[in-house]
């Protein structure tokens, strides 16, 4: 009931912290039992008048050092269960880590971020109650009744067998629940991943749904998903509390038919004045470890549908582990590509795509035509593609992640900056940067001047960089990716949202890198890559148009069209800013 092996053999180094949890319980059963049978003694010796002086000073040492035993076994117990706790903890979140690793940046194609964060914090610590609590109690809860059982035969045999045959009832109780918790408790978990999961996406839109007006709509579908949630947390406390006050007329129902026995025997003389005391004092002792038990049944049941979903989690099918390095030949091609993030709707449709090593290549054309999907092709996130890509004369799918991170560089327009110094942020890109190399970067970037006037390299970011502007968090972003000095920039719409500015300055960068690496420029505006040594046009996940500016200028075309429209509107603008 309720072991579950592989979750037990998973974590198998808290085997030894259940066993001496379990041990040292049973060292306080029996010196509770010792206290016991010395106070009974004594009492009974008082009730016949024949008590002595000696007898009053040995119950009183057995009392304290039962009371010291007692106590030092709690402590240990309450120990046992905390390094249990924490060996699954650290196991089951290292294997969630691994997990991840081993999927790679492609993981989001098989499971929610949401889903991930939740299962390797709440659903572990539900876990935390099962490995620290439930599982020690489960085997002391055999365990006692039977120890219990043995110590009284030798007392009155009738009410031990009266309170041993009662302590099963529990656990049939609980059985009884079980069917009917566990499918309670996957729906309480599918809400409760429900509701993160739009919790959490409502929190990244939030600026994007003030913007429309739409954060109304949005709390009315939280308000209902809260409902929902509530309506079945209100389900489980129900069964809980219910099953509970079932388990409770139970123990004290046995308790009660156990010391009623022994009231019997004991007037009939059958049992002693000590011995009946023994087994009133006993009787509950019989069911309270089983309660027990009990009452942490409906946790370690909410930690067992946590341990489904971390479980879903580790069994997802990891891609091959691939070995293969980017050779120094790191000229891309790709041949016949396609893919599509659901069937039915395909995005990319036969492409024959061409990066030459130390090349300046762009990618344009109208938003949803796929432009991004090819990158992130290109950097491993989505891998269920049909085509052909290879790196010099080495297929994509065979490079090893770890290479392909070291040799690739990828910035977008919302590449991320983490809460802490500018320092921090800069050595993500080379770990073993010296501050010589990090100014050169930032310099190369035209923020140096302004950090200079901040805190320097130790100038604190807030968190996503959210106290600076857009351009210096592009710049900063860029710096960091110069740093990293790998063959390979993909560039993902790195100057959209900017100053112009800034986007002249990055653009000015990235030009000068595209002198000795290869530079795979993706941008909506065409003045951007005018220069660039191939210029690819997407429409509806096909290429369009290719070649040089001036050679897609004279097809007059989709670019051309493009072209003439973007310097239509720039000029306007200028005009109406004179």
């Amino acid at each position: 009931m309720m072991i579950h092996k592989r979750l037990i053999g998973t974590v198998s180094e808290s085997k030894k912290y259940v066993a001496g949890n379990v041990a040292l319980q049973w060292c306080a059963l029996a010196a509770n039992l010792t206290m016991i049978g010395a106070i009974c003694r004594l009492l009974e010796r008082l009730y016949l008048g024949n008590v002595r002086a000696e007898d009053l000073t040995m119950t009183a040492a057995i009392v304290m050092f039962t009371v010291a035993v007692r106590f030092g076994c709690s402590v240990g117990a309450a120990r046992m269960g905390y390094l249990s706790s924490r060996a699954v903890k650290k196991t089951l979140r290292e294997k969630i880590y691994g997990k991840l690793l081993r999927l790679g940046s492609s993981y989001k194609e098989q499971v929610q971020t949401s889903e991930v964060v939740q299962v390797a914090v709440e659903g572990v610590d539900q876990l935390e109650t099962y490995f620290g609590a439930y599982l020690p109690q489960f085997f002391y809860a055999m365990l006692a009744p039977l120890t219990l059982f043995f110590v009284l035969c030798f007392v009155n045999v009738p009410s031990a067998i009266v309170l041993l045959i009662g302590v099963p009832l529990i656990p049939m109780v609980i059985a009884v629940v079980q069917t009917w918790a566990k499918k309670l408790l996957s729906k309480y978990w599918d809400q409760y991943t429900a509701l993160g999961d739009t919790f959490l996406e409502n929190l990244q839109g939030l600026t994007t749904l003030k913007i429309y007006q739409a954060d109304a709509c949005k709390n009315q579908e939280m308000n209902e998903q809260s409902e929902r949630f509530r309506r079945i947390t209100m389900k489980v406390l129900s069964m809980q509390l219910n099953s509970i006050a079932i388990m409770d007329l139970v123990a004290y129902g046995g308790a009660a038919a156990g010391i009623i026995v022994a009231v019997t025997q004991f007037r009939s003389g059958h049992v002693g004045l000590g011995g009946c005391l023994a087994v009133l004092l006993l009787a509950a002792d019989f069911f309270i470890p089983m309660r027990q038990l009990g009452s942490f049944f409906h946790i370690a049941m909410n930690g067992m549908a946590a341990s489904d979903k971390i479980f879903r989690l580790l069994d997802l099918p990891e891609p091959e582990q691939k070995t293969a390095a980017v050779p120094d030949d790191c000229s891309i091609r790709c041949e016949d590509l396609h893919f599509s993030y659901e069937a039915g709707r395909e995005i990319l449709k036969g492409l024959h795509l061409s990066f030459p090593k130390g090349s300046f290549t762009a990618i344009v054309g109208e938003s949803g035509c796929g432009k991004s999907t090819v990158a992130s092709i290109l950097m491993g996130r989505n891998r269920k593609c049909a085509g052909s890509v290879t790196v010099g004369d080495v297929p994509l799918e065979e490079i090893s992640e770890e290479s392909l991170m070291k040799n690739f560089t990828y910035v977008s327009h919302q590449s991320y900056l983490f809460k802490g110094t500018v320092r921090e942020n800069l050595r993500m890109g080379r770990p073993d940067a010296g501050e010589d190399a990090m100014w050169m970067a930032l310099e190369q970037v035209k923020l140096a001047d302004f950090l200079r006037g901040e805190q320097g390299l130790d100038t604190r970011l807030a968190e996503k960089a959210s106290n600076l502007s857009g351009g210096q968090c592009q710049r900063l972003a860029l710096a960091r990716a110069l740093l990293h000095n790998s063959p390979v920039y993909l560039f993902d719409e790195a100057t959209s949202n900017i100053d112009v500015e800034s986007e002249n300055d990055i653009m000015a960068e990235i030009r000068r890198l595209a002198m000795t690496r290869t530079v795979i420029l993706i941008s909506h505006r065409l003045a951007n890559v005018a220069d660039a040594d191939q210029i690819y046009v997407m429409d509806h996940g096909e290429i369009a148009e290719s070649g040089t500016h001036e050679e897609l200028l004279s097809m007059e075309g989709q670019y051309a069209a493009l072209w003439y429209a973007q310097q239509a509107l720039e000029n306007y603008r200028k005009e109406g800013q004179r």
